[in-house]
């Protein structure tokens, strides 16, 4: 860390940052929503509930997803990698919504809501891994062929990670909603949702970060920020990820550092990550070490479009 830290040099000169109130404001802003908790991501178990009268289905998530048109593929992956609840999908008739946990395995719930007043049938989804990825093993349970006017209806998908992997599986969704309709979406899968955050003091993590010492086991990226540099937007995206937000730890207290293990079957991945705001040249500069080569490059990749 403290040769890491003379190199750094211009990059971690000081500088006053502060709160962006209109980014804030959006960020805690939440779509108001005049009916049932449609896609049940306030309750642990949801369960079918039709629309409010003379409404259709509304969005329940504090921030909006992406749209797509039908027979698409979503490849804005990076939007779900710091969070777990949200908007997969909308058009004009369907609504995807997804809550993800992790349990040992990663367990993700996807919720259909239908936003038309016609009823869907012959509904069926499909959960599929792209070219070899033999490094997931996916169990869904089918859903329920009809999803009437108004209503959603839950699938539950049990994820295991085999071995550290970069390709998200896909879902096809088919059905016939006045003719008939196929869309094809990644799942937002990515290496962090097999996060176990690991609490780790001072000294235990430079010890730590001089042993994964390797050059293949860094991977190190500066860039420009993308979005605000407020410390609690920060703080609430590394907790997002799924490691430790470590305090008192760099000496620099201007800078993050988190540890956290990548559960998988075949191994425990051990990573650590600094990440080194330059708030006057409005830029970052982000370090992984992992005891996998692999890891410290997938995650270098995902964190770098985050902040």
């Amino acid at each position: 860390l403290e040769d890491s830290k003379r190199e750094s040099g211009e990059l971690n000169g000081a500088g006053e940052r502060g709160p962006d109130p209109s980014v804030m404001a959006a960020s805690n802003a939440s779509t108001p929503s005049p009916s049932a908790d449609l896609l049940g991501i306030r309750s642990a178990v949801p369960v079918s509930a039709p629309a409010s009268s003379g409404s259709l289905l509304v969005d329940v998530f504090s921030e909006a997803g992406p749209t797509a048109s039908s027979g698409a593929v979503n490849d804005d992956g990076f939007l779900f990698v710091c969070k777990n609840n949200g908007v997969l999908f909308e058009n004009q008739l369907l609504q995807i919504g997804i809550k993800s946990e992790y349990r040992q395995n990663l367990r993700m719930y996807l919720f259909y809501g239908n936003k038309t007043s016609v009823q869907f049938a012959s509904f069926t989804t499909t959960v599929s891994c792209p070219g070899e990825l033999l490094q997931l093993n996916v169990q869904s349970k089918p859903v329920e062929p009809l999803v009437e006017g108004g209503a959603q209806i839950q699938q539950v998908l049990n994820i295991e990670c085999l071995t550290d992997f970069s390709d998200a599986p896909l879902l096809n969704i088919k059905f016939y909603g006045g003719a008939l309709q196929n869309l094809t979406l990644k799942l937002p899968v990515t290496i962090n949702k097999f996060f176990q955050p690991t609490e780790m003091a001072s000294q235990d993590f430079f010890q730590r970060w001089k042993q994964l010492s390797r050059p293949q086991q860094e991977a190190q990226k500066i860039f420009k920020a993308n979005h605000s540099m407020d410390t609690e937007v920060i703080k609430a995206k590394l907790l997002g990820l799924g490691m430790a937000l470590l305090d008192n730890v760099d000496p620099n207290p201007e800078n993050y550092v988190c540890a956290g293990v990548i559960q998988t079957k075949s191994q425990q991945v051990g990573c650590l990550l600094r990440l080194e705001p330059n708030a006057q040249a409005q830029m970052y500069r982000l370090t992984l070490r992992c005891s996998k080569d692999s890891v410290s490059k997938r995650l270098c990749e995902l964190l770098a479009q985050q902040f």
